[in-house]
């Protein structure tokens, strides 16, 4: 299942959809997540040829939004897409034949310097991520982040192409590792010798086993992030919602720290 992402950068008219349309026609995909779509009213569309589009909406000031084009092979396999916030949406597909019930998260994250509303966004899809019981989930979407090579050979999650690091960059990094996401395929070919099948087949087939053992290891490891900062993240959305500035401010403070030290726990256990 091919997956893509697409920073759209306005999708608020006919002309700019039907140009989406043409240059998606151009490319190998199933699902393209798209961000910055900046669209006042939401839209679901059918087209002729099959495909399926969702749009979600923007905000007041005209920023944000997500959405996902579905080619004509997966449409049959929606279920829903949903957006859940202006910077997130989820979309659900169903098992289908060899293809299983698999959730796609689409993520714009925001651009601003203020750490307050950095950590605002990355609560959001730790919520959702951990609020979701389906097996397979896949996030794509713009973090905005510049994440470089590897600095230790225990970071696996990291694949081998990155050229330097900025703030968003090291805010993902600690992301990846909290929801036991990784992201090595990108890398994973880099030395692929395309002319020998076989050999290719064998070295997909044991780099997934390997991942699958250390997936179960996670399984007798304790929760990820402490009860504690469980309670400080509910707050924090809690003085959120209640418009409470001064409030969501110094809890989002309380959140990062203790994100960092449950994130310090958990390397030192597995490194």
């Amino acid at each position: 299942m091919t997956i893509c992402t697409y920073n759209e950068r306005a999708l608020a008219s006919e002309a700019a959809i039907e140009d989406l349309m043409m240059q998606a026609k151009k490319i190998k995909y199933d699902v393209i997540g798209l961000t910055e779509t900046r669209r006042r009213h939401p839209l679901n569309a059918v087209y002729e040829t099959g495909e399926e589009l969702f749009l979600g909406t923007c905000d007041r000031r005209g920023v944000s939004g997500v959405g996902v084009l579905v080619n004509t092979s997966m449409a049959k396999n929606i279920h829903s897409f949903e957006q859940l916030t202006i910077r997130i949406g989820r979309l659900r597909m169903r098992r289908c034949g060899p293809t299983p019930a698999l959730n796609i998260f689409v993520a714009y994250a925001t651009a601003s310097s203020y750490e307050e509303e950095v950590e605002a966004f990355y609560m959001d899809p730790e919520k959702f991520c951990r609020e979701n019981h389906t097996f397979f989930k896949v996030t794509v979407g713009d973090f905005n982040a510049k994440i470089g090579p590897r600095r230790t050979p225990e970071e696996l999650h990291i694949g081998t192409h990155g050229l330097q690091w900025n703030d968003q960059g090291e805010r993902l990094s600690e992301t990846t590792i909290n929801w036991d996401l990784f992201a090595t395929l990108p890398g994973f070919w880099e030395d692929s010798a395309m002319d020998n099948i076989d050999e290719e087949y064998d070295r997909l087939v044991q780099h997934l086993r390997d991942w699958a053992k250390k997936a179960e290891s996670f399984k007798t490891t304790k929760r990820r992030l402490s009860l504690e900062t469980l309670e400080l993240i509910r707050q924090h959305g809690a003085a959120r919602a209640a418009g409470n500035q001064e409030l969501t401010s110094e809890l989002a403070r309380l959140c990062r720290e203790a994100i960092k030290e449950d994130l310090k726990e958990r390397r030192a256990e597995y490194y």
